[in-house]
């Protein structure tokens, strides 16, 4: 309902002059535009002058500007600070003769000046010395205007409830911390460097913990989630360990028995392994023995790419047949087809029959550089064991694992008459599920670590905002002093401010998705890596920025709202 004219202007200089003239709006919410702003401007006679900024205004077009800018909001008084105290004496009658105008027009004009022919172009004239009264007179009558038929408080309330629109608020403020952020590009992109590190930084480590806990489960995909392994034990005797097997052996016999009594086992494969030395032609090549059963392909997800795997009349009958892996097909035959090739291993002919699928290099070992035969042939033609090493058993239900286990050992130590005092160790049984969820829980704790380190960067960033934030506050404060006084609350500095932190943490965020998804790229390409950007590491790394904004922007912002108009009118 007052309007306020400046003795120096104070238009903002980031802006034109229409938008210094309709800002008050931005407070207000009142419906008028840009059409009621430029109506104005035109009113003032610089119409022509709408997008020039102040920089481009001579002192008498500044002070239209700032007269249209009081008008703004439809006043019905008007507080004029030395209106014409900078202009020269053409542009103090042009002003003059629009506030007369106003005046006219019913709004009431309240002029402060040190010169006296500006006073007595008044209707009413009073003079001040020293904060007394000297003399109040009345140079020309008051006019006779007509009586509004509306009541004025309910006709400022209907307007403010009419412009209210939070959303359009939200994106004002919004257009200002793009602007006020765009005027010092150079120290925003500094701040904004921070946030983008670190986003970069979080999405790239998660998407390497995610993608070697991936490889290390595609890796162990192939043991079986359902697969227990049961071994002969390493018993005590006297207190010294024996050598494993020495007490207790494990058959072929044992394998069957176990399908046969215990309903959870759906498959089992009795295993004997060593090593040997594989040669083909001039070329030969030390490498992993495993003789299993047929069954073993399906258990450990092994069917051949290339040929076939051998069957159990082929075990039976301790037929010389070979399945090898990759490893060995490049050692020995390079990049030609080794299917129907006769190769020795350990001076043994063998024939190939197929070529195993590629499942790449663990930490422990190579897993393609393995030859499997047939478990008869391997004990009795090869190895020369009378006696398996292990028994591959597929559960036929994971939640009964535990049980299984020790039915298993029960039945065995059964079987073998095994001493008491030897029961607990004379057999062992290792549980691929439990590997794995180690070895998960192991990499979940690598990423998680890896990420609070990333995370680390974005608590510099937020702190580099808040800086910022600060600085800008202290630019700022003749700014902040002039919006409180043409109505900006203390909310809406806050969230003014609060946009401003929240543009950079965003657009600093975007642009460490960016960053992080083309570094987990050139990873993945260069360095051979297995990585995997989920969703939910892109949103976290995105959230975690907004919040650092938020966070490290309260401080400053509320610093700036609490800022005293006056005081920050006459900042310098």
């Amino acid at each position: 309902r007052i309007g306020f004219i400046f003795q120096q202007f104070n238009l903002l200089p980031r802006m034109s002059a229409l938008e210094n003239v309709v800002l008050p709006l931005m407070y207000s919410r009142k419906p008028e535009g840009e059409s009621y702003g430029i109506s104005l401007l035109d009113r003032t006679g610089i119409k022509d002058r709408c997008f020039h900024r102040p920089n481009e205004l001579s002192g008498g077009q500044q002070q239209r500007v700032a007269i249209a800018r009081s008008l703004i909001n439809k006043p019905q008084m008007i507080l004029a600070d030395e209106p014409t105290g900078n202009l020269d004496s053409v542009s103090e009658k042009e002003i003059l003769a629009i506030l007369k105008e106003l005046n006219d027009q019913g709004i009431t004009v309240v002029i402060v000046t040190h010169e006296e022919e500006v006073g007595h172009q008044a209707k009413r004239l009073i003079r001040m010395r020293d904060g007394a009264i000297v003399s109040d007179e009345r140079l020309a009558p008051l006019p006779i205007l007509p009586v509004a038929k509306n009541n004025d408080a309910q006709l400022v309330k209907k307007n403010n409830l009419k412009g209210t629109n939070i959303f359009f608020e939200s994106f004002d403020n919004l257009k200002l911390g793009f602007r006020a952020l765009a005027s010092n590009k150079v120290r925003t992109a500094l701040s904004m460097l921070g946030i983008l590190i670190g986003v970069a930084a979080v999405i790239a480590m998660l998407a390497i913990g995610r993608g070697a806990q991936k490889a290390i489960e595609s890796q162990l995909s192939s043991l079986g989630s359902n697969l227990l392994i049961l071994r002969p034990g390493a018993v005590r005797v006297g207190g010294v360990a024996q050598e494993t097997g020495a007490t207790t052996r494990l058959s072929i016999e044992d394998a069957q028995f176990i399908k046969e009594n215990l309903s959870l086992i759906k498959y089992t494969s009795p295993n004997v392994n060593g090593r040997g030395q594989a040669a083909f032609q001039n070329k030969n090549w030390s490498t992993y023995i495993v003789g299993a059963s047929p069954i073993y392909a399906k258990i450990h997800s092994l069917s051949p790419d290339t040929g076939r795997f051998f069957t159990e009349a082929e075990n039976l009958k301790r037929a010389r047949v070979a399945v090898i892996g990759m490893t060995v097909v490049r050692e020995l035959f390079g990049t030609n087809n080794p299917i129907g090739e006769m190769i020795k291993i350990n001076k043994v002919n063998f024939q190939i029959i197929g070529v195993l699928p590629e499942k790449g290099a663990s930490t422990f070992r190579d897993q393609d550089d393995i030859i499997i035969i047939p478990t008869l042939t391997a004990m009795h033609r090869l190895l020369g064991k009378e006696y398996i090493d292990s028994i591959d058993l597929e559960i036929t239900d994971s939640n009964q694992l535990d049980f299984a286990e020790e039915k298993i050992i029960s039945m065995m130590n059964t079987r073998h008459r095994v001493a008491l005092a030897l029961r607990d160790t004379a057999f062992e049984i290792r549980n691929m599920a439990e590997i794995q969820a180690a070895v998960a829980q192991s990499s979940q704790t690598m990423s998680l670590l890896l990420s609070s380190i990333a995370a680390i960067s974005l608590v510099v960033g937020g702190i580099g905002i808040m800086n910022i934030m600060l600085v800008s506050v202290t630019e700022r404060t003749r700014e902040i002093g002039l919006r409180k006084a043409i109505g900006a609350k203390r909310w809406d500095i806050l969230a003014q401010f609060l946009a401003e932190s929240m543009v950079v943490s965003a657009v600093g965020g975007f642009m460490g998705i960016v960053l992080g998804w083309l570094v987990t790229w050139g990873i993945a390409t260069f360095a051979g890596w297995n990585t995997s950007i989920s969703l939910f590491s892109i949103l976290l790394a995105f959230f975690f920025s907004a919040s650092i904004g938020i966070i490290f922007g309260i401080y400053p912002a509320r610093k700036a709202s609490l800022l005293n108009p006056i005081d920050a009118l006459r900042h310098e």
